[in-house]
């Protein structure tokens, strides 16, 4: 599936996909958000909005 414009995705939306991509595959936060048209930083931010961060150990975004 092509994700056309992640930037402007609402981030609800975005932790959901992100977070499917990340567990069927992706190793890699960087070069996901690099297939999303996103620096993995500016990725960071818009799910830290919602209170979510990146734990490279179970390589997905969790709540805090």
């Amino acid at each position: 599936m092509d994700i056309l414009n992640a930037q402007q995705m609402d981030p609800a939306i975005l932790l959901g996909i992100v977070n499917e991509r990340l567990r069927l595959g992706h190793g890699n936060l960087a070069d996901l958000a690099a297939e999303l048209g996103m620096e993995s930083l500016e990725l960071e931010s818009r799910l830290a909005s919602l209170g979510y961060h990146y734990r490279a150990t179970s390589n997905q975004f969790k709540a805090d």
